[in-house]
């Protein structure tokens, strides 16, 4: 359906409110894209760590947890084999760009671009009422 009206403000409630949840879940979708290179970035210090230990673990005589580490730990990644860089590179390639595509698409659709149209409302609305208190 296309806005009949070239100001943002002449969308209905039903098109602000389904811009509004498009945006907000863009925007959960980029913190979860954030806590994935924060768990991208965790195992990697953690797994630099762990090859750190396994020359002082044979140093130690300890050979078989440092060939435990070596050969099975380390190599392995994290998820079903797949390493943190992988799983990052998969979100960003395929269900965030895809959103972020929709999001674009909805904005263009039904704002004609225009983004965080209820929050420029909202702010609108707030001036108006400050300047009629003053």
């Amino acid at each position: 359906m296309a806005r009949a009206s070239d100001d943002p403000s002449d969308l209905s409630e039903y098109e602000l409110d389904a811009l509004h949840s498009v945006e907000l879940g863009l925007e959960w979708l980029r913190r979860a894209h954030g806590n994935l290179i924060e768990f991208h970035h965790a195992t990697g210090h953690a797994m630099d760590h762990l090859n750190d230990a396994e020359p002082v673990l044979r140093a130690c005589g300890y050979d078989g947890l440092a060939d435990r580490l070596r050969t099975d730990l380390l190599p392995r990644g994290a998820v079903d084999g797949r390493w943190t860089y992988d799983l990052l590179e998969t979100f960003e390639a395929d269900l965030l760009a895809d959103m972020q595509a929709f999001e674009r698409r909805a904005r263009e659709e039904i704002a004609d671009g225009d983004s965080h149209v209820a929050e420029r409302r909202q702010e609108r609305a707030w001036r108006r009422r400050a300047e009629r208190d003053e």
